[in-house]
């Protein structure tokens, strides 16, 4: 079995055009290039169904917070349709919330790369079965997570996910359902560069307030990818974000388990007013402890980690 150094970019790392001059757009890694400085949030996401489809850059950049452009592999850039299992959410490093921290989501993302050049995930929408969860996640990081009904399947290595929005009457519930099979796992040796664009993303961007964005840093372990099949997908999810229908087959992969760490939010980043050097001004760890819900929520002061 051979190990890939974790820092070590990977073969055919395309560079994104127009990278900021300020900021070299960093390598594609199957770990984390940036440690975490501490923990807000420990989660586990399991039988992760990864289904992409090409698109424009064009299509995609008016949907993406301000200071983030899309992020490209050989010119073209790629939405993905993503259910799977939460398990065990919880703040900090301690155990999971119980019944609250478990549930099914379905997610609509696509990628970016921010002025500081750091790789992320834009989530467009993030359907989730649980009411609570989707109300603190759309308070304390103004994530776009959405109440739906879901439900999941599986036979044998058959797995069947469905979900539909829980909106007013009148109002539209856009649905999806996906059903794959699940192959072998894949090795470090026939890992496609590709799958490592579409999978390994160290963190998220989201819109902030007054203009700005914010970046939500994670760091786990390797994906253990498998091979899927498509056997059916019936959607409108993709479509309800604002971008054009996917056309043509889904690069289709799987993974059963991976366990995951979000760090502290970074500074927002603002499309204006920033300094010289690009970055933008520096505020004080108080405002910023103000300003963000989650983080008043837990008031000792983070300790130093190292990533495992």
């Amino acid at each position: 079995m051979s190990v890939v150094p974790e820092f070590l970019p990977v073969p055919g790392d395309s560079p994104v055009p127009g990278a900021d001059a300020r900021g070299a757009v960093e390598p594609l890694t199957l770990l984390s290039p940036r440690p975490l400085s501490g923990t807000v949030l420990s989660q586990a996401w399991l039988e992760v169904t990864f289904l992409h489809w090409p698109l424009d850059p064009a299509d995609v950049a008016p949907l993406l917070p301000p200071g983030v452009r899309p992020d490209v592999h050989d010119g073209v850039t790629w939405v993905g349709l993503v259910p799977f299992r939460m398990r065990g959410l919880g703040f900090g490093r301690g155990p999971g919330l119980p019944w609250l921290g478990d549930f099914l989501e379905t997610n609509v993302r696509v990628y970016g790369v921010d002025t500081l050049g750091r790789r992320g995930v834009v989530f467009l929408t993030l359907e989730c079965e649980r009411l609570l969860p989707v109300l603190g996640a759309r308070a304390a990081l103004r994530l776009p997570y959405r109440w739906a009904a879901m439900a999941r399947r599986r036979e044998d290595r058959v797995l069947t996910w469905a979900s539909r929005r829980l909106a007013r009457p009148g109002a539209p519930a856009p649905s999806s359902m996906v059903r794959v099979r699940v192959g072998e796992r894949t090795t470090a040796g026939d890992t496609d560069p590709l799958d490592t664009f579409l999978t390994a993303r160290w963190g998220l961007h989201t819109r902030w307030h007054e203009g700005s964005t914010l970046h939500l840093p994670n760091v786990h372990p390797t994906w253990p990818l498998h091979r899927a099949e498509l056997l059916d997908c019936r959607e409108d999810l993709i479509v309800s974000c604002g971008l054009p229908a996917p056309r043509g087959a889904p690069r289709v992969l799987f993974a059963p388990r991976v366990d995951v760490r979000f760090g502290l939010p970074d500074l927002p980043l603002r499309s204006s007013g920033t300094n010289e050097g690009g970055t933008a001004p520096p505020r004080s760890r108080a405002r910023r402890r103000a300003r963000n819900p989650m983080v008043r929520a837990r008031p000792e002061r983070w300790g130093s980690e190292t990533r495992q």
